[in-house]
């Protein structure tokens, strides 16, 4: 079906949650290489993230994009309906199609996927456990902490991602105090108010319980970083230190990073934007330092770094680096893909947000029918 034919139609809640799931076929071990999605999140503009003189984002520029495929012309389609903000960009990334969500009734801007996401794709197509597909959310974005799975009756929940977020995490630790029962009765009462606040967050209801494997990933930062929430990292450099140690205790094949710190420039300083993709730039250092120097991920991980979106480039705006008023550089991202398999070189013409998830499905072997958009062949060896 041509996406600009493409329409939402009538799926509703009931149906992503008791529509029967087909059983999980005869699959096999997974042997590709590992992949890395890093969302550049929050919307960037080219001028501050691929600029080479005004980058703020030098490692990026100067040492990532050379060691493989720099795509500087990637573009968000401007068809109707389709918004140039977070949730959107990031669902485009992970199903390959535009307009592939709906609005969760009564929860304001919560969209759930309506086709399947890569996460689905690949668990469907291989024997690999949830812990090892993972996905990297902020706490200021928790709208975006449900796009593990998709509605409807195909794939779906079974096949879903398991999430690492400081909103997962005080759902166990919430959990765990209440388990233990040594609090006193105010600070009980208090805990279990938390936990049914944390528990209406998801307008589904279908939060699975973490795997063991996360479970115990959780106590382990429960004991680094206690119950308050005031020693463990903020911001993006959260999901840096959430991801880096998932790469070293739950080894997954497929991780998903939803930086998101350059919105904050919505608060109308610029500087927060700018700061915000230096520490997203010193972020990718840490991550592929860490690939660089663990067996598991040295010689044998495709990195894919791009953005949700762009921004405005209007200087008569009253708050700098909009996004919402569907202009040109608002539609203009960009990507950066290096690893095993991976060509060295910059692709020299305009390629389709879209393609990012077929190409990742043939990074790992795997197909992605439903996605509208084709996998950017030339850059493979």
């Amino acid at each position: 079906m041509d996406r600009r034919q493409f329409t939402l139609g009538s799926l509703g809640l009931a149906t992503s949650l008791v529509a029967p799931h087909p059983l999980r076929a005869e699959t096999r071990a997974y042997t590709g290489p590992n992949v890395i999605l890093v969302r550049f999140g929050g919307g960037v503009r080219r001028a501050e993230t691929i600029d080479e003189a005004a980058t703020w984002a030098p490692y990026l520029r100067h040492v990532l994009a050379p060691r493989g495929t720099f795509i500087p012309d990637l573009r968000i389609d401007k068809l109707e309906g389709v918004n140039t903000s977070h949730a959107e960009g990031t669902l485009n990334l992970l199903t390959g199609r535009y307009l592939a969500y709906r609005e969760l009734p009564g929860v304001g801007d919560q969209l759930e996927p309506t086709e399947p996401t890569l996460f689905e794709y690949l668990r469907r197509s291989f024997d690999i456990p949830s812990h090892q597909v993972l996905l990297i959310n902020g706490e200021d974005r928790p709208q975006e902490e449900f796009f593990t799975f998709g509605a409807g009756d195909h794939f779906g929940i079974d096949f879903r991602s398991e999430m690492l977020s400081l909103h997962r995490y005080k759902l166990y630790r919430t959990a765990t105090q209440l388990a233990e029962g040594k609090l006193p009765e105010d600070q009980l009462l208090a805990v279990q108010e938390e936990r049914q606040s944390l528990l209406t967050k998801d307008a589904r209801g279908a939060t699975p319980a973490p795997s063991p494997e996360v479970q115990a990933f959780w106590a382990r930062w429960r004991q680094d970083f206690g119950d308050t929430g005031l020693k463990n990292p903020r911001g993006d450099r959260l999901l840096t230190e959430l991801s880096v140690r998932a790469m070293a205790e739950l080894n997954p094949r497929f991780l998903m990073v939803n930086y998101q710190d350059p919105d904050y420039v919505h608060w109308g300083n610029p500087s927060h934007y700018t700061r915000a993709i230096a520490i997203i730039d010193e972020g990718l250092q840490r991550l592929v330092s860490a690939a660089d120097a663990d067996p598991f991920y040295r010689d044998n991980t495709v990195f894919v770094i791009t953005p949700d979106c762009g921004r405005d480039a209007n200087p008569l705006a009253e708050v700098p680096f909009q996004h919402h008023f569907n202009s040109r550089s608002a539609h203009e991202t960009w990507a950066v893909i290096f690893g095993p398999g991976i060509g060295t070189g910059t692709v020299d013409k305009p390629v389709d947000q879209s393609a990012i998830a077929p190409t990742i499905a043939a990074a790992m072997s795997f197909a992605a029918p439903r996605a509208e958009g084709r996998a950017v062949e030339e850059i493979f060896l």
